[in-house]
């Protein structure tokens, strides 16, 4: 147990004790509704207050086709006021001189397990996974994270602002998946992004039949069968429940969280996050999409993307990948280098991922891997489309493209300051706001968030 004292020290260390404290906002209650009308685990993120601040000098990477020398941004209120001649500096505004460095949008990781599968690593803390049944839509990534899970703050160190965390690849759907900011917090509701649109993991190919061999699905074909048996049955519960809540007539419904996530994909509520390795079975799964009328949003580990690009141009389907990872699995031995370079050049939504809490720390290096592979390969790939890798287009997957990944007025000041170039081995993140505030400064240790987990590890006087 960690005595609330040495809490206090690392909370007010980073600034955090009064904000943490608040109270958390009350909620009206609902004594004569249902439930199905009551906030479903509402966020309660709150931004945190900070001077205005303006980066001056830099090289600004926007991950909209610019890139800016000798130029300076300026946030304020958790918003980009100015990028490149910003005017008038507020009052009291903090001044970062960036000579030599670069300022980026936060990266954005659409395939992360921190938290539902934290460090240490113990087995009483696996909760990512719950292979029980083929098809678990019921299950909430959500309610497994562990926010003090110590692998966040290493993330944090190496500019990422915005993960989505998913359950994990056992089952044909394996629940919902939550966007969280990769900020210091002390529950689920305080990560969670406001507003961003829940996923769903769905999992093909050798994952789901090789956890339900001994009672099926077993086969590929089993999986296929297995997707589109859940579809039906949701087909059948969002038409009972759209009914019902067009009139109001009569008794609702019996709910079932099964199909109300599933539902919410025949909506177009929930995006469908798809783990699936193969080509052939990417385009099998765009004609289950057919079948049944929704879209998926993004194929995840797309080893084998590069093979139907066109048909992920075609469909608006994005492809989150690895820069190098592959053959470690008969479905992933087709893997190559210049996945990411031929998808982007196909007009394919590229996305990097990483599906692990030791590469989220260094996405900027696997970003610089695959652009420079695809040059080395006559690919051209510019600097812009490779953070887009990183930044623009993860978010477009969760979401939130309109609040979060690229460096323009009016959007929310997530932004990384990097040593040198981001796509140099060399160059590490200085400093990182999220949303206007300074989570971490590689050059402070009071900003330097530690988990409860590691108090323990902390340096003596850390904080005070």
């Amino acid at each position: 147990m960690i005595h609330p004292r040495f809490l206090a020290v690392v909370l007010t260390g980073v600034g955090l004790a009064a904000d943490l404290t608040a109270q958390a906002p009350t909620t009206e209650r609902f004594a004569d509704t249902l439930s199905i009308d009551r906030p479903q685990y509402p966020s309660s993120y709150r931004r945190r207050t900070n001077p205005p601040v303006l980066i001056r000098n830099a090289t600004i990477l926007t991950a909209t086709g610019s890139e800016l020398r000798n130029a300076s941004i300026l946030f304020q209120d958790g918003r980009i006021v100015a990028i490149g001649d910003v005017g008038q500096v507020p009052t009291g505004a903090q001044v970062v001189d960036g000579t030599g460095k670069f300022v980026t949008p936060g990266i954005i990781d659409t395939h992360s397990h921190i938290g539902v599968y934290p460090a240490p690593g113990t087995s009483s803390e696996q909760d990512g996974n719950e292979m029980t049944n083929p098809v678990t839509a019921e299950v909430w990534a959500e309610h497994s994270i562990w926010p003090q899970d110590p692998q966040i703050p290493l993330a944090i160190a190496g500019g990422v602002t915005v993960a989505q965390i998913l359950p994990g690849s056992g089952n044909l759907v394996g629940g919902r998946s939550a966007t969280i900011r990769l900020v210091p917090a002390r529950t689920v509701q305080e990560l969670k992004f406001p507003g961003a649109p829940y996923g769903v993991k769905m999992a093909c190919g050798e994952n789901p039949k090789r956890v339900y061999q001994s009672r099926g699905p077993s086969t590929r074909m089993g999986n296929m069968a297995g997707y589109r048996g859940a579809f039906i049955q949701a087909e059948q519960y969002r038409q009972r429940w759209d009914k019902w809540l067009k009139d109001r007539k009569g008794d609702p419904p019996a709910r079932d969280l099964k199909m109300e996530t599933l539902a919410g994909v025949l909506r177009g509520e929930i995006s469908v996050q798809n783990h699936c390795y193969k080509a052939d079975e990417m385009a099998q799964m765009l004609d289950l999409a057919r079948e049944f009328g929704f879209s998926i949003k993004s194929f995840h580990h797309g080893v084998e993307a590069y093979k139907v690009a066109d048909l992920l141009a075609q469909a608006g389907t994005a492809a989150s990948v690895w820069s190098d990872w592959g053959g470690f699995k008969m479905e992933a031995y087709d893997e190559i280098l210049e996945n990411l370079a031929l998808l982007t050049k196909a007009g394919v939504r590229a996305v990097l991922h990483t599906d692990s809490p030791d590469g989220i720390q260094r996405m900027n290096q696997d970003a610089a891997k695959a652009m420079y592979a695809g040059n080395r390969a006559g690919i051209p790939i510019s600097r812009d489309q490779a953070l887009r890798w990183i930044t623009a287009n993860p978010a477009w997957v969760l979401g939130i493209d309109q609040l979060t990944g690229t460096l323009e007025s009016g959007k929310m000041a997530d932004v990384v300051l990097w040593s040198g170039d981001p796509f140099s081995v060399y160059s590490k993140a200085e400093k990182v706001w999220a949303e206007g505030w300074l989570v971490f400064d590689r050059l402070d240790k009071t900003r330097q968030y530690k988990t409860d987990f590691n108090l323990g590890q902390a340096d003596p006087g850390v904080g005070r």
